[in-house]
C-alpha cells in the first residue's frame, strides 16, 4: 500500500512537458548528441561539456510546461547529499594527486616498474590488475580511479605503455570490483532488490565477469605496448619518494574499513603532507605560498583544487538535468510495462528496462533502484532466478557508464589523465574506446539474454 501511494504522489506531482515524453527527453538527448560531439571533435576538456549542459537545462526550461517546477527540481537534483560527496571527492582526490605527483613518486614507480620489466603491455596489465585488486577490495570504481590514474597514468611514460590501452586497463580495472565486490553500491543494490544473499549472486555473476577480465588481460599485454624502453639503474636517492606510498596504503587501510571516502581521502592528504615534508621531498613553499604578482594564493593545494572544479561543475550541471529526466517519470513509463511471458523474453525486457534507466538516470545503482522492483516482478512471474535477474541488473550498470562519455566516470577518468609529464590526456571518448572489461562484459550480458549463455546453469536453489 504504501509502495502504490507513493506512485500516485509521484504522479501528481510529475513535470509535463511539451511534445510528452519526448519532449522530457530532448534536454538529456542534446547533451548526449553534444557530448559525443565533442569526443569524436578530440575535445577532452570537460568545459567543453559545460556549455553543452547549459544549453540542455534551458532546452528543459523551455520545454517544460511549469518551468518553476522544472528549476525547482534542477536545484534539488544539484544539491543532492550524493552530489556534494562527488565534488568533495574530486576536490580532495586532486589535491592528493598534487601531492604524490609532486614528490617524485611517479617517477620513482616508473623507475621501478622499469628496472623489473614492466613495460609496454606488461605495465598495462599490472595497472589492471592492481585496479581490480584495490576495486573489489574497496568496492568502489570511482575511489579506485581517483587513486590510481594519479600515480599509474603518469608512470606509464616511463615504461613505454600505450597512453590510450593504459587509461583503458585502469579504469577497466575499476570496473571489475564495481560489478563483483560484495560491498559494491551496485552489488549490494541488485541483490536487495531481488531478494537474494549476497554471497549467491557474487558467486553467480563469476561467470561472467572472470572470462571478461581474462581476455582484457590478454588484450592490455598484446595492445599497451608503446615505444621499447631501454633498461636504467636507479639511484637511492630516485627511488626514496616510494616512501610516499604509505600515503594511498594508508587510504586503501581507511577504504577496507569502511571508512567514509571523503573521511579517507582528508587523511590520505594529511599523510602525504606529513610525509613529504618530514623527508623533504616537499617544502612548505611548494605546498602554499602567496603570489602577489597573481593577487592570491598559489601552491600545490590551490593547483589541486582547481583540478577538480572542472568535474565537479559538470557533476553539478548533469545532475539537474537527470533529476529534471527523473522528475518527469519517463523511467517509470518504460518499466511499467510488464508483458513478458517466457524466460527469455523477462530477460530481454529487465535488459531493456536497465539500459533505458542507466542511460536516463546516468547513475548505476539509482539505475538498479528505479527497476528493481518491476525486474523482480517480472522474474517471478515467468520464473526467472533471483541470482539471475541481480546479474542483468548489475552486468547491465558497470558497462554503460564506463564506456560511454557523457557519463561521470569517463569524464573523471579523463580529468585525471591531465598530467605534468610526457602522457596525454585523452578524451572520455578515448577512454571508453579502450575499456576491454566493459565492452567484453557488455558481450557476454548480451550472450546471456539474446542467446541463454548460463541460464540452464543459473538457479537459486
Amino acid at each position: 500500500m504504501q509502495e502504490n501511494h507513493q506512485h500516485t504522489a509521484g504522479s501528481a506531482d510529475r513535470l509535463e512537458f511539451y511534445g510528452g515524453g519526448v519532449g522530457a527527453l530532448a534536454p538529456l538527448l542534446a547533451f548526449v548528441v553534444g557530448a559525443t560531439y565533442l569526443g569524436f571533435a578530440g575535445a577532452p576538456d570537460e568545459r567543453g561539456l559545460w556549455t553543452v549542459l547549459l544549453l540542455a537545462l534551458g532546452l528543459a526550461l523551455l520545454l517544460c510546461r511549469n518551468r518553476e517546477r522544472c528549476a525547482e527540481a534542477m536545484v534539488a537534483g544539484m544539491s543532492q547529499p550524493l552530489v556534494l560527496l562527488m565534488i568533495l571527492a574530486w576536490l580532495f582526490a586532486g589535491v592528493f594527486g598534487a601531492l604524490l605527483s609532486a614528490s617524485g613518486l611517479v617517477q620513482a614507480l616508473a623507475a621501478s616498474a622499469q628496472a623489473v620489466g614492466l613495460q609496454g603491455g606488461l605495465f598495462c596489465a599490472a595497472a589492471f590488475l592492481v585496479a581490480c585488486l584495490f576495486s573489489t577490495a574497496t568496492g568502489t570504481s570511482l575511489g579506485t580511479m581517483i587513486l590510481c590514474f594519479p600515480l599509474l597514468y603518469p608512470a606509464g611514460a616511463g615504461s613505454g605503455a600505450s597512453p590510450f590501452w593504459l587509461a583503458g586497463a585502469i579504469i577497466a580495472g575499476s570496473t571489475f570490483g564495481d560489478n563483483i565486490s560484495p560491498v559494491s553500491d551496485t552489488t549490494i543494490a541488485s541483490a536487495t532488490t531481488q531478494a537474494v544473499g549476497l554471497g549467491d549472486v557474487v558467486a553467480s555473476r563469476l561467470r561472467y565477469a572472470l572470462p571478461a577480465a581474462a581476455v582484457a588481460l590478454v588484450g592490455f599485454v598484446a595492445l599497451g605496448g608503446g615505444a621499447p624502453v631501454a633498461a636504467a639503474q636507479a639511484t637511492a636517492g630516485e627511488m626514496a619518494p616510494l616512501l610516499m606510498l604509505a600515503a594511498p596504503a594508508f587510504v586503501l587501510g581507511l577504504l577496507l574499513r569502511r571508512t567514509h571516502l571523503v573521511v579517507a581521502l582528508a587523511a590520505g592528504i594529511g599523510a602525504a603532507l606529513v610525509l613529504a615534508l618530514a623527508t623533504g621531498l616537499l617544502s612548505w613553499s611548494q605546498v602554499v605560498y602567496i603570489d602577489p604578482a597573481a593577487y592570491g594564493a598559489r601552491g600545490l593545494l590551490v593547483d589541486g583544487l582547481e583540478r577538480g572544479v572542472g568535474v565537479s561543475i559538470f557533476t553539478i550541471l548533469l545532475m539537474g538535468i537527470v533529476a529534471v529526466v527523473e522528475a518527469s517519470q519517463v523511467v517509470d513509463r518504460f518499466s511499467s510495462g510488464e508483458t513478458a511471458a517466457t524466460v527469455p523474453s523477462g530477460e530481454r525486457q529487465i535488459f531493456g528496462a536497465i539500459t533505458v534507466s542507466c542511460l536516463l538516470t546516468t547513475h548505476s545503482s539509482v539505475a538498479i533502484l528505479a527497476v528493481g522492483n518491476a525486474a523482480r516482478r517480472i522474474g517471478e512471474r515467468v520464473g526467472i532466478p533471483a541470482t539471475r535477474r541481480a546479474n542483468i541488473l548489475d552486468t547491465a550498470v558497470c558497462t554503460y557508464p564506463f564506456l560511454l562519455p557523457w557519463f561521470i566516470p569517463t569524464i573523471l577518468a579523463s580529468n585525471l589523465t591531465v598530467t605534468d609529464g610526457a602522457m596525454p590526456r585523452l578524451t572520455a571518448l578515448q577512454i571508453g574506446l579502450a575499456n576491454l572489461h566493459s565492452w567484453l562484459l557488455l558481450a557476454i550480458l548480451c550472450a546471456a539474454v539474446f542467446l541463454g549463455y548460463g541460464r540452464q546453469q543459473q538457479s537459486d536453489a
